[in-house]
């Protein structure tokens, strides 16, 4: 397989997860969030929501590398 094909399988791929990761995590999805005053306290992440959160940072350097790695090697 051509190193090209695999890193445009691995962008696609990472930022159609990295998507679907950034819409299940709810960080202040209440109506009074989208004018600022949410009312609620920001505490640490546990559990899923951690490991989403984790999985989202991890998806997109996974993301940025695939596009500069593309960019940087010569084209075959």
């Amino acid at each position: 397989m051509n190193i090209d094909i695999i890193l445009q399988i691995a962008t696609v791929g990472s930022g159609v997860l990295m998507v679907l990761c950034i819409l299940l995590q709810q960080r202040g999805a209440s109506l009074g969030a989208g004018f600022g005053s949410s009312g609620e306290l920001f505490t640490t992440r546990r559990g899923f929501d951690k490991n989403l959160f984790e999985t989202t940072i991890i998806l997109a350097v996974i993301f940025i590398v695939s596009i500069l790695a593309g960019l940087l090697l010569p084209n075959a």
